[in-house]
């Protein structure tokens, strides 16, 4: 061999050392804006992702990844900003579903409107047993008061009809539902619940909190196909908005059932972190074998139980140290005593799952805190990071008591927008320094984990990270944002409903951030979310939405 081939050879061989080695990969996605958290937190940027298998191989610039890319399929971002999938910390999948099937009153802005709506519906649905619908709020209709089943009667008098209250906690029936349930004068309230009388004592038609049970055990059950339909609707609706993941904040031993098959045939479309609702026999049945974690390649996951301490603010049922300012006689209703919330507590923690308890108002709140003090002492469970739905209104001595307990702060900002037109009615101005309160919580290292409840609100959580950020409405409005001091920053806000979402359902180390090993689980929008006015936020559109490396979602052109 001469001199001069030999001296190419070790140059080309030399050169080669440089060129990375093609990684196992399936598919390149490139020419993206791409953003992602760290496992610090820290926002990075990229401009192509790789995966192989349903898993992030790695984030990086084109020309790197495109060398590593192999024979893997080559997808063209066209330059769109790619986000890791969105977490909903707090949703109802199920009755998102109904609520895509039923009678929906969310956008009436008057009652009149309302009975229109359930008029319509009925009649499109002359085949119903009953007419059933969700989403009324009385505040917004300016009625000064909540409506009749006299009201009902006008748009639907000939079957049984059951509205629930935008915020789940409250319902509204005519008159032939409160016959069929046998609701008279002499119907007592419920444990936990009020029946809204006038003033002769007789039932008005609407039901709160505990006492809504008295209509709905009449209502007739959903059959297996119904449900099917629902939750087919539920995640198609979830996948146009963006969220790869979704913690169900309580279900029942049916639909945990469905959720199972619908894993086993690979037909979930979102994960589902479910929690499991209360400790009674549905807990006893599903916990037999222990919490389910992973199951159909982390699709399902079952480890969590759903506890209720009070109602909802906006009709009154979110239990208060002091009455409602604008209710005096009235401090909402506590749903159970302290011993029986510290006993389920302890069921639970004594089984190893993690417990997550509804809590509105300041003395629910306060009296979680004791309950899981209390359950602490008895069984351990710290670790499990436990965690409070809401912790919406809190007084401001009971803020710190959150970092002891190692409890996480599972809260939903879109709630401070929707509840601006009357928080400060009901609860006065001095209150409201712990009510949304989300600046505190994280000054003080309380983990947010950011939802929506829906459907008591929409479930785009980019009205969620809007509603954050700015504190206002889609009008911009107030001015500056409602206790603007409250306000998230945006990387803030964007790891409530990522990366500490993850965090507040044990899954940090497979969701919520586009790192290698982790799920591939990511969307394209239609702007820089981080470059534009955050105002914009709310108006983001999701084009598509991936999991596991597949898309499930694309927005029609």
């Amino acid at each position: 061999m001469n001199r001069s081939l030999c001296v190419s050879l070790l140059l080309l061989l030399g050169m080669s050392a440089f060129v990375p080695a093609a990684s196992a990969a399936d598919l390149l996605l490139r020419h993206v804006n791409g953003y992602t958290l760290d496992g610090s937190g820290k926002l990075q940027r990229f401009q192509a992702l790789l995966v192989n298998h349903g898993k992030v191989v790695a984030t990086g610039t084109d020309a790197a990844l495109t060398l590593r890319a192999g024979h893997a399929r080559v997808i063209d971002g066209g330059g769109r900003t790619l986000l890791p999938g969105l977490i909903d910390a707090h949703g109802h999948v199920m009755a998102l579903g109904q609520a895509l099937n039923q009678a929906d009153l969310s956008t009436t802005t008057t009652l009149a409107a309302a009975l229109a709506t359930v008029k319509r519906f009925a009649a499109a649905h002359p085949d119903a047993a009953w007419v059933q619908g969700g989403g009324w709020n009385q505040v917004i209709w300016k009625l000064g008061r909540f409506p009749t089943a006299g009201d009902l009667d006008q748009a639907v008098a000939d079957r049984p009809v059951w509205l629930s209250r935008v915020d789940g906690h409250a319902g509204w029936a005519n008159s032939a539902a409160m016959k069929l349930a046998g609701i008279t004068r002499d119907t007592r309230d419920p444990t936990g619940g009020r029946i809204e009388r006038d003033a002769q004592g007789n039932p008005t038609g609407v039901f709160v909190d505990g006492a809504t049970a008295l209509i709905e055990r009449r209502v007739p059950a959903s059959t297996a196909q119904e449900s099917a339909a629902m939750l087919d609707s539920a995640l198609a609706a979830l996948a146009s908005v963006g969220l790869t993941s979704v913690d169900d904040a309580g279900i029942d031993l049916t639909t945990w059932q469905l959720y199972r098959r619908y894993a086993d045939q690979h037909r979930l479309t979102a994960r589902i972190y479910a929690m499991i609702h209360g400790t009674g026999k549905d807990f006893d049945i599903i916990s037999r074998h222990g919490p389910l974690i992973g199951y159909g390649n982390d699709f399902l996951t079952v480890r969590t139980v759903k506890l209720y301490a009070d109602g909802a603010l906006g009709s009154r049922g979110a239990s208060l140290l002091a009455p409602y300012s604008d209710d005096p006689g009235n401090r909402g209703l506590l749903f159970q005593t302290p011993s029986a919330l510290t006993a389920m507590i302890g069921k639970a923690l004594g089984k190893h799952y993690q417990v997550a308890v509804h809590a509105i108002g300041d003395r629910a709140n306060r009296e979680v805190l004791d309950s899981f003090a209390a359950a602490y002492r008895l069984h351990g469970g710290q670790e499990l990071r436990n965690r409070v739905e809401h912790a919406q209104i809190v007084a401001l001595d009971d803020i710190p008591r959150f970092v002891p307990l190692q409890l996480i702060a599972s809260m939903q900002p879109t709630h401070a927008t929707s509840d601006m037109n009357m928080a400060e009615d009901r609860l006065g101005h001095q209150r409201m320094a712990g009510a949304y309160a989300w600046r505190r919580f994280l000054q003080q290292g309380t983990v947010i984990a950011g939802g929506s409840d829906f459907p008591v609100e929409s479930p785009n959580p980019f009205f969620g990270l809007h509603a954050a950020v700015t504190r206002q409405d889609h009008h911009d409005q107030p001015p500056g944002g409602w206790y603007p001091q409250q306000r998230m920053t945006l990387i803030e806000a964007f790891r409530a409903f990522t990366l500490d979402a993850a965090y507040a359902a044990h899954q940090e180390h497979t969701l919520g951030t586009l790192e290698p090993g982790k799920w591939a689980d990511f969307i394209l929008v239609d702007h820089d979310i981080f470059a534009d006015a955050p105002e914009r936020l709310w108006s983001t559109r999701v084009l598509q939405t991936w999991v596991t490396g597949k898309q499930v979602f694309a927005l029609p052109e």
